[in-house]
Order: C-alpha cells, then sequence, then structure tokens
C-alpha cells in the first residue's frame, strides 16, 4: 500500500512539474512577443513624422494672429504747427486666430517713433516676441511700407529680421491692420489697439 502510494506521489510530481515548465514556456513566449511590440512601437514612434518625441516644428508657413496692444507716451517734441514727434512704449500679448501655437501667447514689447509733419504722418520701429520658454522673434515695422494685395491689412508692414531658440533664422513679413480700441481711463495718455497680423514665415 506505502509502495502504490509512493508510485502515485511520484506520478503526481512529474505531471505538476510538466504543467509548471508548460506554464513557464507560455510565459517567456509571451514576454517575448510583448517586448518585441514595445520595440517595434518604439522604432515606429522614432521613424514617423509627427508621433513622439520625433516631432519636429514646422519650417514654413502662413500664420493670422493679433497683438492686443497698450501704447505708452514716454516723450514727444512739439512745435505747433510744424509737427511732434512723439516716442511710444507698446507692450501686449498675441493670440493665433487659427488656434495653433506659432505666434499665440507671446509677450510682445515695441519701441516706436510717431511722426505728424504737414502731410507726413507715419509710425515706425521695432518689437520683440516672446515665448514662454524665453525665445524670442525680432521684427521692424513701417506704416509708410503697406501690401497693396491685402487691402484688409491697410496700416503697414513689419519685417522679421531674426530670432533665438526655435525661431533662430526666422524671416518674413507681416502686413498689418489697425484697430483703435476704447481710451485708457485715468491719466498718462495711455492707448490701447488691436493690431491682426498674416504672417507668412520661414526658418531656414
Amino acid at each position: 500500500m506505502a509502495s502504490c502510494r509512493r508510485v502515485s506521489l511520484f506520478a503526481f510530481a512529474r505531471v505538476l512539474d510538466a504543467k509548471h515548465r508548460e506554464v513557464t514556456m507560455k510565459y517567456a513566449t509571451a514576454t517575448r512577443i510583448l517586448l518585441k511590440a514595445l520595440l517595434l512601437s518604439g522604432t515606429m514612434i522614432a521613424v514617423t513624422p509627427g508621433l513622439g518625441v520625433a516631432q519636429t516644428t514646422e519650417k514654413k508657413g502662413t500664420t493670422p494672429y493679433v497683438t492686443h496692444f497698450i501704447f505708452i507716451p514716454v516723450k514727444s517734441i512739439d512745435v505747433g504747427e510744424l509737427g511732434t514727434a512723439t516716442l511710444l512704449e507698446a507692450v501686449g500679448t498675441t493670440q493665433n486666430l487659427k488656434g495653433e501655437k506659432m505666434l499665440d501667447k507671446m509677450s510682445a514689447h515695441c519701441t516706436a517713433l510717431n511722426v505728424a509733419s504737414g502731410d507726413k504722418k507715419y509710425i515706425d520701429g521695432a518689437c520683440v516676441l516672446s515665448d514662454s520658454n524665453g525665445d524670442k522673434i525680432f521684427s521692424t515695422f513701417d506704416t509708410r511700407d503697406v501690401d497693396k494685395s491685402q487691402p484688409d491689412m491697410s496700416c503697414g508692414t513689419h519685417i522679421i529680421t531674426g530670432g533665438t531658440g526655435k525661431y533662430k533664422g526666422i524671416t518674413g513679413k507681416e502686413p498689418f491692420a489697425c484697430h483703435v480700441m476704447p481710451a485708457l481711463a485715468g491719466a498718462g495718455g495711455y492707448t490701447a489697439m488691436d493690431i491682426p497680423h498674416n504672417t507668412a514665415w520661414e526658418i531656414k
């Protein structure tokens, strides 16, 4: 009787061992399949544009955006009928009109000269746009430079001359319009203006 029990236990142990090896092999096979799938997906992310960390910034485009400006008079020369020249500082923020990231939620800081003398009336100057990473775009502007092919942008033109960080090597042209906003309350002569731009840009 004891001999039969030993034989039965031995047979049972062999069955358990066989089952264990079968489960282990299935687990190892499943693990290899999973690892291959992960490696394949990692390769796909690395080589497929627009996926994961391989996504690159566009190098060229047309971007409509508006800058919400406050203009601050700094200093003025007033010689009556001969004319005036006023140095202005302008600060504001940008809004991409398509909801895209380019030229959106950037801070704007400009210096401008407003000249009015006889039939000559113009504003020119320069601006810097800064994004949340501290990368910058520099441009000049002149209200005498009007792109007649875009009648809705008849206030002047910005010329993008360069940038830093992700914008290094950027150039472009930005015809713009001028939409005067209600005067600000209080002293100081501050004025507000929304300036829509239609920007054609390229990063080389």
